[in-house]
């Protein structure tokens, strides 16, 4: 499970809780601070990380029985503002620092984007900044990768903010060297079946983020693919499809596991909630990670 829809809470808290509930590894949010977005946490401090913090995280992690899949910074790589990027660029070093220590394979990021410029033109300046990042990583033993969110939110008019977006994005994506962190809600909402882009992605497949969606056709006809213009003070309310947990959406997880096995998949499944059903208060989260847990378990051959 990704530790970031409990931002008020310890990593050792969110241990206990995940292993008492039946999850074997956590994805852990690393941003610099709580901020403003409801997927932001600081659950390990990695801009300042010692040898003695990743001992004792490790203790923490032994004694509940976990893993750390990946370390999760998603920001923006291709943000116009120079000095915003540098300092992206930045934190997500010191995240692979971090992982590096820990023995932790991978840390996942946005591609991003510059919403100045058009989707060929952020291409060409991602073939200039983005090879680094994953030279960084690479020389430490980290691979990062990268989701499919679109982060329309991030667009003023809700085009897609981050460019990893669709398998033809991918292409360019994983041709410079990074993995993906494939989520089919993503995938869903924009009309691209989700089960479909798993073998063609297979060897870069990394990690998978397990995120429902519940459509709305009625309310699209009304506001059209791109959603409400008017959105308020959300950026993310596009008015007709939200998020769900795993098992409260239109996604197929036996179907989207059953492609994964077949794909040879053999990394970390891992819940990522935002669900506003399930969501506002502690009780509420954790009731939305364990219908999760209920949904997917049962899907997942357990390790011998």
């Amino acid at each position: 499970m990704l530790t970031a829809c409990l931002p008020g809470w310890s990593l050792e808290r969110i241990a206990a809780f995940a292993a008492e509930q039946g999850y074997e590894r956590l994805e852990v949010a690393v941003w610099p601070d709580t901020g403003s977005r409801d997927f932001e946490a600081a659950h390990l401090p990695v801009a300042t990380f010692t040898e003695s913090d990743a001992a004792a995280t490790r203790e923490v992690l032994d004694r509940y029985g976990l893993e750390i899949s990946a370390l999760a910074y998603y920001e923006n790589n291709l943000h116009h503002d120079t000095d915003h990027r540098a300092a992206v660029k930045e934190h997500l070093f010191h995240a692979v620092d971090a992982a590096a220590m820990l023995g932790v394979p991978s840390v996942g990021t946005f591609v991003g984007r510059d919403n100045t410029l058009s989707v060929r033109e952020n291409m060409a300046l991602g073939d200039r900044v983005l090879p680094e990042l994953v030279e960084y990583a690479g020389e430490r033993g980290v691979r990062l990768i990268v989701e499919n969110c679109v982060m329309e939110g991030w667009h003023p008019d809700g085009y897609p903010g981050n460019l990893a977006y669709s398998p033809e994005l991918w292409h360019w994506v994983t041709g410079l060297g990074f993995g993906l962190n494939w989520d089919p809600s993503h995938l869903t909402w924009i009309g691209i079946d989700p089960v479909e882009t798993i073998l063609p992605f297979a060897e870069h497949i990394v990690h998978a983020q397990a995120k429902d969606v519940e459509l709305f056709p009625r309310k699209r006809d009304e506001y059209g693919f791109f959603g409400k213009v008017d959105k308020g003070d959300d950026p993310w309310d596009m008015g007709w499809w939200r998020f769900r947990v795993p098992g409260r959406g239109v996604v197929d997880w036996p179907h989207v596991v059953d492609r994964l096995y077949e794909a040879g998949f053999t990394g970390t499944l891992s819940v990522e909630h935002e669900d506003p059903l399930w969501g506002g208060t502690d009780d509420k989260v954790l009731e939305g990670l364990r219908i999760a847990h209920r949904t997917l378990r049962p899907l997942i051959a357990r390790e011998s």
